[in-house]
């Protein structure tokens, strides 16, 4: 399987010019804690409910001023749509990040692939094997 066909593609963007405010607000509204930082439909940088504590909060910077650019985690680490599931989990090990950024032949954001959509395919693919198991166990030889 592939990155492509694994991740989650209704994804809340952000611009690097708003404010934190504005960026933790979308985050209540759509219940997401992270938001890809988009300019020109290319990924630049993402950011997490996490960052907005400990680069704006801990800080002591005020949200309604403090903009996306500052508390953002720049260059994110972005993925071929055609890369396979086992690369994209090799990379996430390599880079130690939950989400991977997924994106088209022109750089464009098409997607996130994040930890808990690949334990998510692993669980359906261990559902599935127990019920196949079952079958096979219940067949008379």
């Amino acid at each position: 399987m592939t990155v492509g066909k694994a991740c989650t593609r209704n994804v809340v963007t952000a611009h690097p010019e708003e404010t934190v405010q504005e960026v933790a607000q979308r985050m209540a509204q759509y219940d997401v804690g992270t938001l890809i930082v988009i300019e020109a439909k290319r990924p630049v940088g993402i950011i997490t409910d996490r960052d907005l504590v400990l680069r704006v909060i801990a800080k002591e910077l005020r949200p309604q001023e403090a903009t996306v650019r500052v508390a953002m985690t720049r260059n994110p680490v972005c993925v071929g749509e055609h890369t396979a599931l086992e690369e994209a989990i090799a990379l996430m090990r390599g880079y130690h990040v939950r989400r991977l950024v997924v994106v088209d032949e022109h750089k464009e954001l098409i997607g996130v692939l994040a930890l808990d959509d690949l334990l998510f395919l692993l669980s359906e693919e261990q559902h599935a094997l127990a019920g196949f198991m079952r079958t096979a166990c219940r067949r008379p030889e």
